[in-house]
């Protein structure tokens, strides 16, 4: 190979040399363009209005022209494709208004946007508006309007008594499989060490068990996880909320491991959210301004019920979690602790409208436990207890909503 490109080197000249680079460079430059245009696009999703008309904002990172696939007339499944742009895998979310779920797909000529419609819908206008008034990316729009549904038919007799129809009504779309969205927060990092085990310390052992549990739960091809941190690296604990509430998070799961007074303490407990921590809750929540999702800015007194009550929702679904947690880890002969559910004011279990616990799998400190932490069957074992919970969790979920 290589006397065969001497050779060619040889008889081509300076000449021919230079043709040749300027031809590879020119086919390289391309396919990095290629690579280049379909890497980004869709930044993320938005929905706003009601059922009786309802818009979706596409933002995106550059200009784009969207053509409708399938409109949703009969199966409810709306299709926008948008040539040449593409999108980060997992985008999705539930709905509003007219939109009764969405996600975001790449296939081989850009991205498509699948909607699962809640009713009869029809596309009043779509467009695209440039940057401009603040915001910082184009933004294509669609809006929708609730369009009666069509009426069936009525069949005809025939004289031998078939029953004749002459368009039968058509099939929906199954509805669109949204994976639950999963937080994992692996204690301590970086700079920060936790508690000190005789091996090791608290921030490898809960990034070990953090990265077994994404890939655990990531095999069932059931939920999208987040991570607060994937390597040794420092999250400050104020940050690591807004991260699980940035994802979408339907549970968020904090993984860490303790540290007694003596080497003789040992076992595995859960914290959920304390009574007396709700106040610090409702201080987060308004700087953040997350009222704005209930529309409510101008009525600090309604605000405060709907905040009180989706609060107390989330306490009691952690509570559940933490339950079905310790039930499943018992069942799987770990030691608990004997006062096993405990309640305190973290900051990672602040917010309220994401279910959230904190899990202590051990004491590092405790010969036992590190040793148990720090094997990879040990560790398994624990992982997949906290696995089953979550698909436990969710069925349950589930269940409950289809009641």
């Amino acid at each position: 190979m290589l006397a065969r490109f001497g050779h060619v080197l040889k008889n081509s000249g300076k000449r021919g040399l230079a043709a040749m680079i300027a031809g590879t460079l020119c086919v390289a430059v391309a396919a990095v363009s290629q690579a280049s245009a379909a890497a980004g696009g869709v930044v993320k999703v938005r929905l706003g209005g009601d059922r009786s008309e309802t818009r979706i904002v596409i933002d995106l990172d550059r200009s784009a022209t969207g053509k409708v696939v399938s409109d949703g007339a009969g199966d409810r499944r709306l299709v926008i494709a948008l040539p040449g742009v593409g999108a980060v895998s997992g985008l999705q979310g539930g709905g509003q208004g007219l939109v009764g779920a969405w996600t975001v797909e790449n296939s081989p000529t850009g991205a498509r946007l699948k909607v699962d419609l809640a009713g009869d819908a029809v596309i009043k206008r779509r467009f695209l508006l440039p940057p401009a008034d603040g915001a910082t990316s184009y933004r294509y729009v669609i809006d929708l309007a609730s369009g009666a549904a069509p009426q069936p038919q009525t069949p005809a007799l025939r004289a031998d008594g078939v029953t004749l129809i002459s368009n039968p009504a058509p099939m929906r779309a199954p509805p669109l499989a949204l994976k639950k969205i999963v937080v994992i927060d692996a204690g301590h990092g970086g700079k920060d060490p936790g508690a000190i085990g005789a091996s090791g310390v608290e921030k490898e052992v809960t990034l070990a068990a953090a990265q077994a549990l994404k890939a655990r739960l990531e095999r069932t091809g059931r939920y999208r996880v987040v991570m607060t941190r994937d390597s040794d690296v420092y999250v400050p604990l104020e940050t690591r909320v807004p991260i699980a509430r940035r994802a979408g998070a339907d549970l968020f799961i904090s993984l860490h491991a303790d540290s007694g007074p003596t080497t003789q303490t040992r076992g595995a407990s859960v914290y959920t959210l304390a009574d007396r921590a709700v106040s610090r809750s409702a201080k987060l929540v308004s700087k953040d301004d997350w009222f704005m999702k209930a529309s409510l800015q101008g009525d600090r007194g309604v605000s405060g019920i709907l905040f009180d009550l989706t609060q107390r929702a989330t306490k009691n679904r952690s509570a559940t979690f933490a339950e079905m947690l310790l039930d499943r880890i018992s069942d799987n002969d770990i030691l608990l602790l004997r006062r096993s559910h405990r309640e305190a004011g973290l900051a990672v279990l602040l917010a309220p409208d994401v279910p959230a616990v904190l899990l202590e799998m051990g004491f590092v400190n405790n010969p036992e436990d590190e040793a148990f932490l720090r094997d990879p069957q040990g560790r398994a074992k624990l992982v997949n207890a906290v696995a089953e919970t979550v698909d436990a969790y969710f069925a349950q979920e589930t269940r409950l909503a289809a009641r």
